[in-house]
């Protein structure tokens, strides 16, 4: 086959329409050979060429006679030192880091590690990995995409929906079954009408880059459902599609995004760039460890060991400038040429570690910050890692942040916890202790109370305890901060199940009156179960697959949910894009917020203080101060009551004054969850039910009504 020098930029397998350029990074290589198969049944490569140009650290090589389709890997030669941090072995083949496709995934064997399996990991083998080591595919990155365009939705006004591919859609009957549990079931019309009929506007996929299916786990009858092993970070996970062509896993990717953005919801994708799916110095030798494992990877000390700040076994070495290089490539690549609209970033922290602790002013965020193409995308932090780094509020700039401190005190409020309030009504404000000492919004604040890593909302109600034994493991967080309403697990009390219902409409009605980003969980506004197991990351089955037969319980809670998250979509109030603003003292009082007791007098610090105390109103103010639309219009919405009640006692709540042309309007009660709005008199007692909330918004008095109502009249 011919060979030309071909070209060290970009890295990765070029087609240009006439033939096909390859380059690959390796500093410490000392020879390179690209393997050419013909199919991914091939036990052996067709063609082995070496690569014999080099331009600093990059071989490359281009082969006028190759086409979009073909199946390729490398053999790397180089120093087998585990003690010196290099672990080359040429008998192994080596996925492309830059490979846009997967053409064959994994098939386990001894035979993919580079030491001898049973024996220490510094032992070299010497068998060959051809006939099961993962293959890249060339593809063509024509596509017609038209009139497409980013929604760019506002921070303010996002929902965020978190989903897994596969499992959003497993179990649709809507969704042709070919489709189900890929990119073309993802985007069919039955998952985009359900999506548009709850309000969301832009979802959050959990990994989509190609993962490892973890050998103990596939060894035990399990899989990596959520993802969280990245091997491929520009290929798309070939089992998301509904195609067994790479060529077409792109292509199946791009009409999701396409038809996605045709209906105006964004695509964010969660991303693991902290470490692969590797392992540790006992993993596989797939990729990077054998093409450049000093240079991909943090080293311990004494070099043979790995840095572990991912639980994982392995940490992404963002000090080395070509492996930072292959996350911002990476990042661009999803953005310029697969159209995504942003990123959600898993064990952020670990990206900011330089060299130990972590740092904001990372070079990995300074790049972002000036990169002209990521700096215009949504960049989301999960701020902790895997080691007990928890960082935050201390990103900046354009980032935003998931808040696992509103989660947990939105938790502890609602189960009941005595002393929460102060922190409660900090968190659902926008969390100002932590974001505004930077100069951030509460708009730096994703707001969820459920996620992928957990309980869903239903469990969070039914269990108090992790039930992960069809895990075959002992995992899980044990500190859920979780509250069965009585009985562990299902039961069939009426009562029990009145108050889980009734928690899980607080929990969704906090979440949407809350400043900040919301993020809504898939399936929790039906009422999904994983029957108490908080770690289904290994549980592609009906324990992680949104179940769409819905009972006429699960309807119900939906319209619920669909009612709210329409409320929240139509006030202001609650989209605001600055913190809420104190009273200034010798002035006119003026206030965004005004926080109120039963009583309807205002909050003082004895009452914030009173450690019992677990039952407040709060009333924002329509006449939003220094809050403008995008065409610096001031905003003005409606003036809303919100009254929280988490004590097991019903509580007689007074609705604050009103001029006497107005009266206020009791849109939705969790208590009462199908009665129809009605209007109500300023100063009248409303009876707020235990472990419920209400809310208000004042409206004009119609001339049909009463001018005056009997305050003592009970609801």
């Amino acid at each position: 086959m011919r060979i030309w020098p071909g070209r060290p930029y970009p890295l990765g397998a070029t087609w240009d329409g006439t033939g096909v350029n390859f380059a690959l990074y390796s500093r410490h290589a000392t020879a390179v050979d690209l393997c050419l198969f013909d199919d991914r049944n091939a036990t052996e490569a067709s063609v082995t060429i070496a690569l014999k140009q080099k331009t600093g650290f990059v071989w490359h090589g281009y082969l006028p006679d190759v086409r979009p389709g073909q199946l390729y890997g490398y053999r790397v030669d180089g120093p087998y030192d585990p003690l010196g941090g290099h672990r080359f072995n040429h008998n192994k083949i080596l996925l492309d880091p830059y490979a846009k496709a997967l053409g064959r995934d994994i098939t386990w064997h001894d035979s993919l590690f580079g030491y001898s399996v049973g024996e220490s990991d510094v032992s070299f083998d010497t068998r060959d990995s051809a006939a099961v080591a993962p293959l890249g595919a060339v593809i063509n990155d024509a596509f017609v995409w038209g009139d497409d365009k980013p929604p760019q939705i506002p921070w303010n006004k996002m929902l965020i929906y978190e989903a897994n591919v596969r499992g959003l859609t497993k179990l649709n009957p809507k969704v042709s079954e070919s489709r189900r549990g890929t990119y073309a079931g993802l985007c069919s019309p039955a998952v985009i009408r359900h999506m548009l009929q709850l309000g969301v506007t832009s979802i959050e996929l959990m990994p989509v880059h190609h993962f490892a299916k973890d050998q103990f786990l596939v060894e035990r009858g399990h899989t990596n459902f959520w993802g969280y092993s990245s091997l491929g970070f520009f290929a798309p996970e070939m089992t998301y599609s509904s195609s067994d062509s790479p060529q077409e896993t792109v292509r199946e990717f791009k009409r999701m995004v396409k038809t996605l953005h045709k209906n105006g919801i964004e695509v964010i994708l969660d991303v693991v760039y902290n470490h692969t799916g590797e392992g540790s110095e006992m993993g596989p030798t797939l990729s990077f460890r054998g093409i450049g494992n000093s240079s991909y990877y943090r080293l311990a000390g004494n070099n043979r060991y790995y840095d572990n700040f991912t639980g994982c076994g392995n940490t992404w070495n963002v000090h080395d400038p070509f492996a930072l290089q292959l996350i911002m490539d990476s990042l661009r690549y999803w953005v310029q040429e697969m159209h995504v609209d942003g990123f959600r970033f898993d064990l952020c922290s670990v990206l900011g570690r330089e060299p130990r602790d972590f740092d904001p002013g990372a070079a990995f965020f300074d790049i972002v910050q000036q990169d002209p193409v990521l700096s215009q995308v949504k960049m989301i932090a999960e701020p902790w890692d895997a080691i007990g780094s928890y960082d935050l509020g201390q990103f900046a700039g354009l980032w935003k942040e998931w808040n696992g401190q509103y989660r947990d005190t939105v938790r502890e409020f609602w189960r009941g916890d005595h002393g929460k309030l102060r922190d409660f009504a900090t968190r659902i404000c926008g969390s100002s202790d932590i974001f505004q000492h930077n100069g951030r919004s509460p708009l730096a604040s994703i707001n969820f109370v459920t996620s992928h890593d957990g309980f869903t909302l239903k469990d969070l109600v039914s269990y108090s305890q992790k039930h992960n034994e069809a895990n075959l493991e002992n995992s899980g967080d044990d500190h859920n901060r979780s509250w069965n309403s009585g009985v562990e697990g299902e039961t069939t009390n009426k009562d029990i199940n009145q108050l889980r219902e009734r928690q899980r409409r607080n929990f969704l009605t906090t979440l949407f009156c809350s400043q900040g980003v919301p993020m809504l969980l898939a399936g929790d506004e039906f009422g999904r179960t994983q029957g108490g197991n908080n770690n289904a990351y290994c549980q592609d089955n009906e324990i992680s697959w949104v179940d769409w037969d819905l009972s006429s319980e699960q309807k119900a809670f939906l319209k619920f949910v669909r009612r709210m998250i329409q409320l929240w979509h139509d006030n202001p109030v609650f989209h605001r894009q600055t913190f809420f603003k104190p009273s200034m003292h010798g002035e006119p009082e003026v206030r965004d917020i005004h926080w109120l007791t039963p009583a309807a007098k205002p909050m003082t610090i004895a009452d914030w203080e009173a450690g019992y105390a677990r039952c407040v109103g709060m009333l924002l103010d329509g006449h939003m101060v220094e809050e403008y639309d995008a065409n610096g219009t001031p905003l003005e919405g409606d003036t809303v009551l919100l009254l929280m009640n988490a004590s097991e006692d019903d509580i007689p709540f007074t609705l604050p004054q009103l001029d006497e042309t107005f009266y206020w309007l009791c849109e939705l009660d969790t208590y009462y969850p199908t009665r129809r709005s009605k209007d109500l008199a300023s100063g009248h007692v409303y009876r707020l039910k235990t472990r419920s909330m209400a809310l208000f918004v004042r409206r004009k008095e119609r001339r049909s009504l009463l001018r005056k109502r009997v305050v003592e009249r009970r609801d």
